[in-house]
């Protein structure tokens, strides 16, 4: 009834789609605290419902770092980016660099912002499917099989219902479905809140009298200076916590095309910065929600040795009773299908507005360039499917791998457009050559260190602004010799 219900939802809300600008943009503006709801669950996706009390279950809250780095990330977008995309017409993140570098550069960095998603985004499709292939296997609802073949109708099926709406609502359909399934899957977090409660009896006696327990509720780790190079292989150190939730933050949320649409839809920079700044409060409210998930799972099932990644998914196939535990894993299919939807849209938008049209040479209806939009909306979610697969039965807890990902690129993409803000005199060439040495950059530290996901964004967006600014002293001084 859920599936049906919001993809219905969907098609209604977002209305008759006249145009490509329309199905990516929205011709009228939606209300910023809509947008910034949408932004909330969009980031949050599944990872955050099932792989957040995951962290829990393993560690303890020092996850809580990374989101006061968000907030502060966030402040630095609102102050620092969004001023930039409403000084004129955009239609993606990547028309700043075009307007400010040039046409190859908006193309280089819209290509790599889909290389990215791709992946990012296929980790998170996977995660979708956890749930569901464990209710198909559990309750025997399709024949006996392998776990992969579970995994693959579940990807599938998912997949297919989310593009449904995106496909007939674009991305007003988008936004007001990502509101909606907010609500949603907070209330499933705090019935299993509820649940978990009753089911455990004194637990803030329990964590006061036990060291392991109060151990677990540590949100602060100030981490071991003792050997300089192991401080920057801990992830969840103060100081990598925050600065790499800040840089991150400031790139996901201030370069990646699939929050940067949600904020164009706003039409108006301070409700534009309100919605930014708000996010990242409430973010940090769900990741203190979902981590108290994990604690309360820790002393139910007494830290038996369970996969972080499915340790909350068996307790609600399990341990609810039927109703609640439906109410919850439309929760679950809500928090996924809100960031699957945005990943087809952005990707979508990327792919038409930065790639296809500057290389139009016949101009073409305003109903053909709606109809290619969509086409690519069907073949951006095909690959996001087959990306998926790549992840079935992965050792890393998916929160961590998705960041991982995201973190590779995102350093690249924020130096980029910090060199275009910060620095008048750069151009194109020296900002080129910037970016492209960040991704290799990220690429040694990535395949040949022991550096911790946190620090990715940091080193990356730090080797394309210094290589950027040295770049251009140099072109200079190379072309006043040819001169001569």
């Amino acid at each position: 009834m859920y599936l049906i219900g919001i993809a219905l939802f969907g098609i209604l809300s977002g209305g008759k789609q006249k145009s490509s600008k329309d199905y990516f943009l929205s011709e009228t503006s939606v209300p910023w605290l809509a947008v910034c709801f949408s932004i909330v669950a969009t980031e949050t996706s599944a990872l955050t419902f099932l792989s957040i009390p995951g962290i829990a279950y393993l560690g303890n809250f020092n996850f809580l770092q990374v989101a006061f780095g968000y907030i502060i990330g966030r402040v630095l977008v609102a102050w620092l980016i969004l001023p930039r995309y409403f000084e004129g017409e955009l239609a993606t993140a990547y028309t700043f660099l075009e307007r400010r570098f040039s046409t190859r550069m908006r193309k280089v960095a819209s290509i790599t912002f889909m290389g990215t998603r791709t992946f990012a985004d296929g980790v998170r499709l996977y995660t979708t499917a956890i749930p569901l292939a464990l209710l198909l296997k559990g309750y025997h609802v399709l024949p006996a099989g392998s776990d992969t073949e579970f995994y693959i109708i579940s990807i599938s099926v998912l997949s297919a219902l989310t593009l449904l709406y995106v496909f007939f609502g674009g991305v007003r359909a988008v936004i007001w479905t990502d509101v909606a399934q907010l609500f949603l899957y907070i209330a499933g977090a705090v019935i299993s809140i509820w649940v978990l409660w009753d089911a455990l009896p004194h637990v803030f006696d329990s964590i006061a009298s036990s060291d392991a327990l109060r151990e677990k509720i540590r949100v602060l780790n100030i981490g071991s200076f003792d050997d300089s190079f192991g401080f920057f292989s801990q992830p969840y150190t103060l100081a990598a916590s925050v600065l790499g939730g800040m840089f991150l933050s400031m790139a996901s949320h201030g370069t990646d095309h699939l929050i940067i649409q949600r904020v164009l839809a706003t039409n108006n920079l301070q409700k534009a910065k309100r919605a930014m700044v708000l996010s990242g409060i409430i973010v940090l409210g769900q990741f203190l929600l979902f981590l108290f998930v994990g604690i309360l799972l820790f002393m139910f099932y007494g830290g038996a040795e369970i996969s972080a990644n499915e340790v909350f998914a068996k307790f609600i196939l399990e341990q609810l009773p039927s109703g609640l535990s439906g109410l919850i894993f439309a929760g679950i299919l809500a928090a996924a299908m809100s960031t699957l939807s945005g990943s087809i849209s952005a990707l979508s938008s990327a792919t038409m507005l930065d790639i296809f049209f500057p290389f139009q040479k016949v101009k073409r209806s305003e109903a053909t360039l709606l109809r290619w939009s969509r086409v690519v909306s069907v073949a951006w979610c095909t690959v996001l499917v087959f990306v998926a697969m790549l992840f079935i039965q992965t050792p890393k807890t998916v929160v961590e791998l998705a960041l991982s990902i995201a973190s590779y690129t995102y350093g690249g993409l924020l130096g980029a457009f910090l060199l275009g803000i910060l620095f008048k005199n750069v151009k194109e060439r020296a900002a080129l050559t910037g970016f492209v040495c960040g991704l290799i950059g990220m690429a040694v530290v990535i395949l040949f260190t022991s550096i911790a996901w946190t620090w990715y964004t940091l080193i990356g967006a730090s080797i394309t602004i210094v290589i950027g600014f040295l770049s251009e002293s140099i072109f200079k001084n190379v072309d006043r010799e040819v001169k001569l």
